[in-house]
């Protein structure tokens, strides 16, 4: 059987409403299924497949595709990266991860990236499978699973968290930890804001209890990304 080689195939003039698909896999069999079950199906045409990530950067910009699969431990780049800069010149296509197993904190990452979901590729999938995943990401679906949509829902719920403890800091508190951000110490603080060393110290028991970390840099980490 010839084998489908790296080099992207892009088809002319694919009829309208046809979902145009790249595949980003390093795997030769498995990216020749994955084109072979993709073309035999209705209203699908592939625009372009690849064998690494440097590649598939290159090219799926120039034939922008509305689907993208893409495998996660590519050979340098990996996938989450590759989506991750691809997402910034194609934010209207969807990327769905290929992995041949289910990693939560990589698929967790993918999605960070601006992934859709995820499909279990080689054998694990089969050609209906494969469809659905596709069709499901063109509707504004997501091709995930209960683990790992907990997963998201814990990510955000812990970043509400943090938000809102950010809110409940008073005025003088956030002009404490502003201070703190310069890397002025305790005395330095207290000079500044006209008080005494131990009303600084009080304040800043106050921040980590409400921040909920244990130290001086935690603090100013967490107040720099809020």
């Amino acid at each position: 059987m010839k084998m489908i080689t790296a080099k992207p195939k892009v088809l002319d003039a694919p009829a309208a409403g046809t979902v145009r698909i790249s595949v980003v896999e390093d795997d030769a069999l498995v990216r020749e299924q994955l084109v072979h079950q993709l073309n035999r199906a209705a209203g699908f045409t592939i625009a372009s497949h690849h064998c690494s990530a440097e590649d598939a950067l290159e090219q799926i910009p120039q034939v922008k595709p509305n689907v993208v699969l893409m495998d996660i431990n590519l050979p340098k780049m990996s996938g989450i990266e590759c989506v991750r800069r691809l997402k910034l010149e194609l934010p209207g296509t969807h990327f769905i991860m290929l992995t041949v197993y289910e990693d939560a904190d990589a698929i967790f990452k993918s999605l960070l990236a601006g992934a859709v979901g995820y499909l279990l590729k080689g054998r694990s999938a089969s050609s209906a499978q494969v469809v659905d995943a596709v069709r499901d990401a063109t509707r504004g679906g997501s091709p995930l699973n209960s683990l790992i949509a907990r997963k998201i829902v814990q990510y955000f719920h812990h970043q509400q968290t943090d938000s809102e403890a950010g809110h409940q800091l008073s005025q003088r508190e956030r002009e404490v930890l502003e201070l703190l951000s310069k890397g002025l110490l305790y005395k330095e603080i207290a000079d500044a804001l006209g008080v005494n060393i131990e009303t600084i110290r009080k304040h800043c028991h106050n921040i980590y209890e409400k921040l909920q970390v244990s130290s001086r840099t935690e603090a100013v980490v967490k107040y720099l990304g809020r």
